[in-house]
C-alpha cells in the first residue's frame, strides 16, 4: 500500500475547538492559507532573490521585516529557522566556550540545548517551586553575583522566557532588564508565548535581544519559522555577514525559512498587530475558566490570578476517574473529543495544560462545561 494512502487530512481546527497551547496562537487566517497555497512549492520565495532573504523586495520581506521591528520596538529583525536558532546565534555571535550565560529555570529546553551547543557554562535562576513557579527578577542579581564570585566576571549573556509554556507565568521582564543593566550584562528576551500574542515594547523593557516563536505565537501555522529582533548596538555583532560571501548573514547560515512559512507570517502579520490590543479580553477568558474549573475540583499551577492564556491544571478528581475507567488515563482525551474539544495530550489525567487564546466567550463556556460534564458523569 502506498504511504500516501494513509495520509488523512487534518480537521482539527474546522471540526473541534483546539485548545493545544502550541497551536491556539498559531492557527493561520484564510488570507494566509491562501497566500500560502500559492508560495508552497519548493523556493518559490526567492524567484526574485538578489542574495539575501531578509533584505527581499519582492515578495516584500525586507519591509516587512522594518514592520515587525516597530513593531516590536527594536531597530532590526532577521528571519530565523524557529526560536531555537534565534537564541543560538546571539549566543554564538556574543560568547566563546566556557562563558557563564544565565538562564531561568522555567526555560524551554531549546534555550538549555542551545546554550550546549555554544559550550558556555550554565547557570539558573531558580523558581519558589510548587504551586507558584515564580521566577523572583531579583534573584537574577543574586545568580550574577554567584557568576562574578566563581569566574571573577560577570556572565556574558542573560536570557529570561517572558512567559513559560508549562505553568504561563509571565515575569516582569523590565525588572529583569533592569537587574541586568545595572549589572551590565546583556539581556535576551525569549517571547516565544507572547509577542504575537500580547504586546511586547522591547525598549520599553529593556531588552537587548527578542526572540520569537512565530508558529506558537505569530499565526504563521505549522511549520518552522521564528524572529530575531536586536538593538542597534548589536547588529554588527549579530548580523555580521560572511567575510567571502557579504550578503549573507553568518549567524543564519546565509538565509534562514525560504518556504511558504515566511508568506504565512507575512500574511498573518495585519492579524496579529491588531489582536494584540485585545489582549485584556484574553486574560479574563483565561482567568473566568480558571475560575470555573477550580470550583469543580481542578486546580490551576503556577502565579495567580492568571495573567496569559496557557494555563496548567492538576486534577486528582479525573485521574481518580482514570484508575476506574476503562479506557483508564486515555478516557479523558476522548470524553473532550465526543464533546468537540481536542489539544490535551492523550493519557494525561492528573497534570495537563491548556490554552484559550482567540476563543470566544461561548467557546470558553463549553470548554468549561466539558470539564464539568466529564467530573459529574464519572465522578
Amino acid at each position: 500500500m502506498k504511504v500516501t494512502e494513509n495520509l488523512e487530512l487534518r480537521d482539527r481546527e474546522e471540526d473541534c475547538i483546539n485548545i493545544n497551547p502550541l497551536q491556539a496562537a498559531g492557527r493561520t487566517y484564510p488570507e494566509t492559507r491562501m497566500a500560502v497555497d500559492s508560495y508552497v512549492d519548493g523556493y518559490s520565495v526567492c524567484d526574485w532573490c538578489a542574495g539575501a532573504l531578509c533584505k527581499m523586495e519582492k515578495p516584500p520581506v525586507k519591509s516587512f521585516l522594518e514592520e515587525v521591528s516597530a513593531f516590536l520596538n527594536m531597530d532590526q529583525t532577521i528571519l530565523t529557522n524557529g526560536c531555537r536558532e534565534a537564541k543560538y546565534s546571539v549566543l554564538h555571535a556574543i560568547t566563546n566556550p566556557g562563558d557563564a550565560v544565565v538562564i531561568d529555570g522555567n526555560k524551554h529546553y531549546t534555550t538549555y540545548v542551545a546554550c550546549e551547543r555554544a559550550r558556555v557554562k550554565i547557570y539558573e535562576v531558580a523558581s519558589n517551586g510548587s504551586p507558584e513557579y515564580k521566577i523572583n527578577p531579583e534573584d537574577y542579581g543574586k545568580v550574577f553575583e554567584q557568576v562574578k564570585k566563581e569566574t571573577g566576571k560577570m556572565p556574558k549573556l542573560a536570557i529570561l522566557t517572558h512567559v513559560d509554556g508549562s505553568y504561563g507565568n509571565v515575569v516582569d521582564a523590565k525588572k529583569v532588564a533592569d537587574v541586568c543593566k545595572q549589572h551590565n550584562v546583556p539581556f535576551l528576551l525569549n517571547t516565544a508565548y507572547s509577542s504575537g500574542r500580547m504586546p511586547v515594547d522591547g525598549k520599553k523593557i529593556g531588552a537587548d535581544f527578542i526572540t520569537a516563536s512565530c508558529h506558537k505565537g505569530w499565526a504563521a501555522g505549522g511549520g518552522n519559522i521564528g524572529l530575531l529582533s536586536v538593538t542597534e548596538k548589536w547588529v554588527k555583532d549579530v548580523f555580521a555577514p560572511s567575510a567571502k560571501y557579504g550578503v549573507k548573514p553568518l549567524e543564519i547560515i546565509g538565509c534562514s525559512t525560504r518556504g511558504s512559512a515566511t508568506l504565512a507570517l507575512m500574511a498573518s502579520f495585519p492579524r496579529v498587530r491588531e489582536r494584540v490590543k485585545h489582549w485584556d479580553k484574553e486574560v479574563e477568558n483565561s482567568r473566568w475558566i480558571v475560575k470555573q474549573l477550580e470550583e469543580a475540583g481542578i486546580r490551576k499551577l503556577g502565579v495567580k490570578p492568571s495573567e496569559h492564556d496557557l494555563n496548567f491544571f492538576e486534577s486528582d478528581i479525573l485521574y481518580k476517574i482514570s484508575e476506574k475507567h476503562k479506557k483508564k488515563n486515555f478516557y479523558l482525551y476522548y470524553e473532550l473529543k465526543d464533546r468537540g474539544i481536542v489539544g490535551i495530550k492523550a493519557g494525561l489525567t492528573k497534570n495537563f495544560k491548556f490554552s484559550t487564546y482567540g476563543k470566544t466567550r461561548e467557546q470558553v463556556e463549553h470548554i468549561a462545561w466539558a470539564f464539568k460534564d466529564i467530573a459529574e458523569k464519572f465522578g
